[in-house]
C-alpha cells in the first residue's frame, strides 16, 4: 500500500517487506535436507503452505496465529470461540494449497495462568478440531510475565498454531494458481464478520467513536460491538476436502485474510499474468459496513484491510464451477455464489455495487 501507515498505526508495507526477509532465509535453509527425507519440493513463491517429501509422502505445513482479535475475548469474557479463529488461520491455509489437515500443535504464551480461561480456550480448540476433523497433537503453555500484556486484569495471552497435512490423493502437486486460465470462474464463499484480520484498525475506529469501553456499546438490540467483533471465523477446510473428494478440479483457492481480495487473489493469478473481473460478491456484513462508515475508510482501502464478507475464492474452469456449485447447494454451513471471472488483462476490478474499484498492481506475498 505504498508505504502507508494506516489509521491503526500499522505499516502494512513494512510488514510485507519483513515477511519477504523471513521467507528468503527460510528458502536458503531448504538445501539443508535437499538429499534427505523431508526435502522441500519447490513449487512457486507465494503459496499458502510449503510442501516436503517425507519418504515419498507429500506433506504440507503452515503456521499462523489469531493476532489482536484476542482482545475481543478479553473485553467480552468469551474465550471459547477463539479456537475456530486459530484453526481457520492455520489449517485453511493448508487446504487452500490442496493439503488435507490432520494434525495441529499450538503454543499459548501468557503473562500469568488462569485455569478457567485456559479451560475455555482448549474447549473451543477441541470443538474447532472436531468440526475440522483434525487431531490436536499437543503444544506448549509458557508463562512470560510482563512480556505479554493486553486489555483488563485477567490472563493476557498470544495464541499461535502449526498445522500439518498430506496432499490430497487426487492432486499431483499443490494448488498454486499456475493452472488458472482466462475465463475461469471465481466462486466466493461467504464469511461472517471480520475473520481474524484488520483488528488493529477495527479497534482504533471503535475506540475513536465510542471511547475506551466501546465493546459495551449496542450494535443491535440483542448484541454489543464486542459481540460483533468476536464473531468466530468459519473454517473452510471441510468444504475444500469435500470438493476434492468429489473429483472437482480446482485451479486455485484464495484465502481472503490480510491484504483482502486484491493481495490474496493476486498472489494466484500473477503467475500467468492474469487479472479478474469481480462483480457479484457477497453483500458486506452490517458490522463491516458500519465500521467503514464510522472510520471514513474508502472502499478502495477497505477491500485491502478486510475480506468484506468473502472469506474464500475458488477458481475453476466453467464446467467444474457448475459441478462445485451444484455439490454445495443446500449446505447449512457454506454459502457459495459465482463472484466473477478471470481475465487476460492483468488488473483486478471489483464492482462493489456503489463504485467500481480498479487495482492495476498488487503487492503479492
Amino acid at each position: 500500500m505504498n508505504n502507508e501507515i494506516n489509521k491503526s498505526g500499522v505499516n502494512t508495507d513494512l510488514g510485507s517487506k519483513c515477511s519477504k526477509i523471513a521467507f528468503s532465509y527460510a528458502k536458503r535453509s531448504f538445501e539443508h535436507r535437499s538429499n534427505k527425507s523431508g526435502k522441500v519440493i519447490p513449487t512457486v513463491d507465494g503459496g499458502y503452505a510449503s510442501m516436503m517429501d517425507i519418504d515419498s509422502a507429500k506433506i504440507g505445513i503452515s503456521s499462523d496465529g489469531i493476532g489482536t482479535k484476542i482482545e475481543m475475548a478479553e473485553r467480552t469474557g468469551i474465550y471459547s470461540t477463539l479456537g475456530y479463529d486459530l484453526l481457520a488461520m492455520t489449517i485453511d491455509d493448508l487446504s487452500c494449497s490442496g493439503f488435507i489437515p490432520a494434525f495441529v500443535s499450538n503454543i499459548l504464551d501468557v503473562d500469568k495462568l488462569d485455569e478457567e480461561i485456559v479451560e475455555e480456550l482448549m474447549k473451543g480448540l477441541y470443538a474447532a478440531a472436531k468440526f475440522s476433523d483434525v487431531i490436536i497433537t499437543g503444544g506448549e503453555i509458557a508463562e512470560l510475565g510482563n512480556r505479554i500484556n493486553g486489555f483488563g486484569s485477567n490472563m493476557h495471552f498470544n495464541w499461535c498454531a502449526t498445522g500439518i497435512g498430506k496432499l490430497h490423493s487426487n492432486l499431483q502437486s499443490p494448488l498454486t494458481g499456475k493452472e488458472i486460465t482466462s475465463d475461469d470462474v471465481i466462486l466466493s464463499v461467504y464469511n461472517p464478520g471480520f475473520r481474524s484480520n484488520g483488528y488493529s484498525l477495527l479497534r482504533n475506529i471503535l475506540e475513536n467513536n465510542f471511547g475506551t469501553d466501546w465493546h459495551l456499546e449496542k450494535f443491535t438490540d440483542e448484541s454489543t460491538w464486542g459481540d460483533a467483533a468476536l464473531e468466530p471465523s468459519l473454517i473452510y477446510s471441510p468444504l475444500i476436502e469435500s470438493l476434492l473428494d468429489n473429483n472437482i478440479i480446482i485451479n486455485g483457492i484464495a484465502h481472503i485474510t490480510g491484504g483482502g481480495i486484491v493481495d490474496n487473489l493476486g498472489r494466484l493469478i500473477k503467475h500467468n499474468k492474469l487479472g479478474a473481473r469481480i462483480d457479484n460478491l457477497w453483500e458486506t456484513d452490517k458490522s463491516i459496513a458500519e465500521v467503514i462508515r464510522m472510520g471514513e475508510i474508502s472502499l478502495e482501502k477497505a477491500y485491502r484491510y478486510w475480506n468484506m464478507s468473502n472469506g474464500l475464492l475458488i477458481i475453476l474452469a466453467k464446467d467444474e464451477a457448475e459441478k462445485a456449485f451444484d455439490l454445495t447447494q443446500g449446505s447449512k454451513i457454506y454459502k457459495i455464489k459465482k463472484a466473477g471471472t478471470v481475465i487476460a488483462d492483468s488488473t483486478i476490478s471489483i464492482d462493489t455495487g456503489k463504485e467500481k474499484l480498479i487495482y492495476t498492481s498488487f503487492d503479492n506475498k
